[in-house]
């Protein structure tokens, strides 16, 4: 039998919130700027959780040579920062899941690869996100996920075991981070998966249709003690 979870570490973008119609509206203006055509759909659906990078890159096909990368991601974080929370919610079914592990004594935090001053000006405006016990950004440390550093240093921070604790992700690197750390993994089904991706053959511990769904995981753990 596997170890208990007994700490639950959360991916952001994806997991937690759908930050998608913001991200999007950032890469569609600095799209529009160089006269190209604003992403569809399932372009945003697929890259989300890639941030700048990969809205940027399924925008332009291949970024043109002679546009600067750098340039481009600080346009990327310019609108961005102008409307980060003009369109993007907390998923349905996240508020009862953080309530849960609140009355399990259950302890919780994040660990994005979303920057630092992204996610601090972001989490304020979803009072239960600022309850997490611990904030582990992409430029916290000098490495990022999928490096398992980042999900060994929050589970410090919660003063957790890593072989006790679930990490719940969208992307597939963030289950390679998961196994890596030693972590039970968890695919947020709810998430931004596009049709290319093939969650099934992440190596995950489950895929969870909705958060409720670890609720459900977690209560047949404690009847099976």
């Amino acid at each position: 039998m596997s170890s208990p979870i007994m700490a639950v570490l959360f991916d952001l973008d994806g997991t937690l919130l759908d930050t998608a119609p913001d991200m999007a509206d950032a890469a569609n203006k600095v799209l529009a700027d160089y006269d190209y055509g604003p992403l569809t759909e399932e372009q945003i659906q697929a890259n989300t959780s890639y941030g700048a990078k990969g809205l940027l890159t399924a925008g332009f096909g291949t970024v043109p040579s002679h546009l600067d990368h750098s340039q481009l991601r600080q346009q990327f974080i310019n609108y961005y920062q102008q409307n980060i929370c003009d369109g993007t919610s907390i998923y349905s079914g996240i508020t009862s899941l953080l309530t849960y592990l609140e009355l399990e004594k259950i302890p919780w935090g994040i660990m994005t690869n979303k920057p630092g001053f992204l996610t601090e000006q972001l989490l304020p405006f979803f009072p239960e996100l600022m309850k997490a016990q611990t904030v582990v950004c992409g430029d916290t440390l000098s490495v990022a996920k999928p490096h398992p550093e980042p999900l060994l240093h929050a589970c410090e921070l919660l003063g957790a075991s890593h072989h006790q604790c679930a990490y719940v992700g969208d992307i597939e690197k963030d289950m390679i981070a998961a196994r890596a750390a030693s972590m039970s993994g968890y695919v947020a089904g709810w998430g931004y998966i596009g049709e290319r991706h093939a969650p099934d053959s992440w190596q995950a511990s489950g895929i969870l249709a909705q958060p409720e769904s670890l609720i459900d995981v977690l209560e047949h753990q404690k009847s099976l003690r």
